[in-house]
């Protein structure tokens, strides 16, 4: 490399050139586009009037514009009235956004948080709350493996791969039933060595849409006692998936009700449509007060170093929305709503699709819960989605529903029958 600079510094020189550009002896390898922000880079590019972009998980309204809620409105212009200054948050964030946080996760009356056993730190929305707990369990509990489930949020392996932390899969879906594979991730999670660390999608899987019923989320909680298993929580969608912010954190609030040590990243972006403001928060469960305590002071080392301080405006929307009884009424409302759209536009996905194609069950459609269908078209069909029919997706078959009005649910199921009959 060293004989590369000095050959490159004096060709510049015998061209009158003081030197040579310093990155002209670098080999810097063009990056492939992102598998899901690319989607997007590739839509504004086709100038089809028909093009429908169902590839990135963003909630747009019935004419598919992006939507900012009532209630962030109404929050900003109070922010507004108050006039407060734009300091450096303290490195684990707003002390009355963290305090809220962990409430909406956990329960006002949960005994972790009135006992101080929640580690609680404000963080650069899910993506920077995962990668701080990474690094945490890089740091702290090396050699124990992370199990992912297959298939997982394209993000999840790059996080994880950077952080340092080791992971394996486990099975999780199962494209003959368009449904959970209940036997398969049992089986790869009793033959995790102990003491391993399993992520877990606290509600709205993202992609399948398949989640534990109750009563399986009972046993794979179980499981967890019984091979000293980690339980850790991507919380990216509570209130957003169902409608009601309780029943989308059943999940983790029974892994901490029944007494794990557990980690939990939360993230704003899809609840409240902050998706630019990087709002998110990463909780530790321990056992005390005293761990948890240590625990957090190693998380605001692990922060200082990564991005120093958390941004301020995001978690004072949260604050303000979550401290204030009406506004957070108006919240819950909103999102029954966002998410009543969602479920709406399953059905007449689910109805357009029966109707053209009968001799296929789709029945997967309204099964899955939350923003995505992991639809299980392969990736010659999808290259037909997009080459031909102009709709852009992830190369796994995985749509976004959030993408989708109601009059372009025809347009889509077409398209998805002439792509599986044909290709």
């Amino acid at each position: 490399m060293r004989r590369q600079r000095l050959v490159a510094a004096r060709a510049a020189a015998a061209v009158g050139q003081k030197t040579a550009p310093w990155f002209s002896g670098v080999e810097v390898e063009m990056a492939p586009p992102d598998p899901i922000l690319g989607i997007t880079e590739a839509f504004k590019a086709d100038g089809s009037a028909d093009k429908l972009n169902l590839g990135v998980g963003a909630y747009r309204t019935e004419e598919l514009a992006p939507y900012v809620l009532e209630v962030v409105k109404k929050a900003e212009a109070k922010m507004l009235e108050k006039g407060e200054n734009k300091e450096y948050l303290p490195i684990d964030g707003l002390a009355a956004f963290k305090k809220a946080t962990v409430e909406l996760l956990l329960g006002a009356d949960s005994p972790a948080v009135k006992e101080g056993r929640v580690a609680t730190i404000q963080s650069l929305s899910g993506t920077g709350s995962l990668r701080v707990a990474g690094q945490f369990l890089s740091r702290f509990c090396s050699g124990r493996t992370l199990y992912i489930s297959d298939p997982t949020w394209g993000n999840h392996k790059a996080i994880f791969t950077d952080a340092g932390v080791p992971w394996k899969t486990y099975r999780y879906f199962d494209p003959e039933t368009v449904g959970l594979d209940e036997e398969g991730m049992m089986a790869d999670l009793k033959a995790a060595p102990e003491g391993s660390v399993v992520l877990l999608h606290g509600c709205a899987h993202n992609p399948t849409g398949v989640d534990p019923t109750k009563e399986q989320w009972k046993q794979i909680c179980d499981l967890c006692h019984e091979r000293q298993l980690l339980p850790f929580f991507d919380v990216a969608y509570q209130g957003f998936a169902t409608g009601s912010l309780e029943e989308d954190a059943f999940a983790p609030r029974l892994f901490v009700e029944e007494g794990h040590d557990v980690i939990v990243c939360q993230s704003y972006s899809k609840n409240l449509g902050l998706y630019a403001e990087r709002i998110g928060a990463l909780n530790i469960v321990a056992s005390d007060k005293d761990s948890a305590a240590r625990i957090l002071s190693q998380l605001k080392k692990i922060a200082r170093p990564m991005y120093s301080n958390p941004p301020v405006h995001g978690a004072r929307i949260v604050t303000e929305v979550i401290g204030n009884k009406d506004m957070f009424d108006e919240w819950k409302g909103e999102m029954e709503m966002m998410s009543g759209r969602i479920m709406t536009v399953r059905g007449e996905l689910y109805d357009h699709l029966t109707r053209m194609a009968p001799e296929k069950d789709w029945s997967f459609v309204k099964r899955q819960i939350g923003m995505f269908s992991y639809t299980g078209m392969t990736p010659d069909q999808v290259a037909n989605m997009t080459g031909k029919h102009h709709i852009y997706m992830t190369k796994d078959g995985r749509i976004s529903l959030a993408g989708l009005s109601s009059s372009k649910a025809e347009y889509l199921a077409a398209a998805m029958v002439d792509s599986v009959r044909n290709f």
